[in-house]
């Protein structure tokens, strides 16, 4: 983080950046962010139970960032393969995916609700596929678009609520099918935008974030 704040400098006194990239390089030289990036010096009992792996302490670091004012913070458990499990799924996703993931899910929402920070921030949880219902000659689980679930929490998100159906395999919807557009219609309502009202201008003409097809989730809204 030294070195990378070291180069960042060094180039935007030679470099004329736009806003957007001024922005980044005063957030990582910010100490209230820096010192949330820090996350090893945490006490024992919070790394404990956020969990003493990368995924727990990118978790606890998120949370002090959004207590540091970070507006945006993106959490990636594991590396782009972690979770793609088309070979010997079962021991990985029992051994080494879902413990880390649900300790320090846990932990970052128990003390997102205790601060009262959670009223404010939307937390999602998601990939950007299912896997397939059938198991393949690996013992995996292949790529399926067709089905899958997520988390929505805090914001103004129902909880407790489970919206949707999948059939009695989990491969197609079967009620309540939730599409892409209406996703992002849902979190945009949360966050306090009107999605109706959210246009870019493309070839002469105005589009919708989420298309014509978008349209809120009430059902998960409290």
């Amino acid at each position: 983080l030294e070195q990378q704040c070291a180069t960042l400098e060094s180039a935007a006194a030679a470099e004329r950046f736009d806003r957007y990239r001024q922005g980044a390089i005063s957030l990582l030289t910010d100490p209230t962010v820096r010192g949330a990036l820090d996350v090893t010096r945490a006490d024992d009992a919070v790394q404990e139970r956020y969990g003493r792996n990368s995924f727990g302490w990118s978790l606890l670091m998120a949370r002090r960032l959004v207590e540091a004012g970070v507006n945006l913070v993106q959490v990636n458990l594991g590396n782009d393969e972690t979770w793609d499990t088309h070979g010997n799924a079962f021991p990985n996703l029992k051994n080494f995916l879902f413990p880390p993931s649900d300790q320090a899910l846990s932990a970052f929402l128990d003390d997102m609700s205790d601060s009262g920070m959670l009223d404010s921030t939307l937390v999602v949880l998601r990939g950007e596929m299912g896997r397939s219902p059938r198991i393949n000659a690996k013992a995996g689980r292949d790529h399926w678009p067709h089905a899958y679930t997520l988390l929505l929490a805090g914001a103004g998100v129902k909880g407790g609520t489970s919206y949707g159906e999948t059939d009695e395999i989990g491969s197609q919807v079967a009620a309540d099918g939730v599409d892409i557009h209406d996703l992002h219609a849902t979190i945009l309502r949360l966050l306090g935008f009107d999605h109706t009202k959210l246009t870019y201008r493309y070839n002469g003409r105005d589009f919708r974030l989420t298309d014509n097809f978008g349209k809120v989730v009430d059902k998960v809204i409290a």
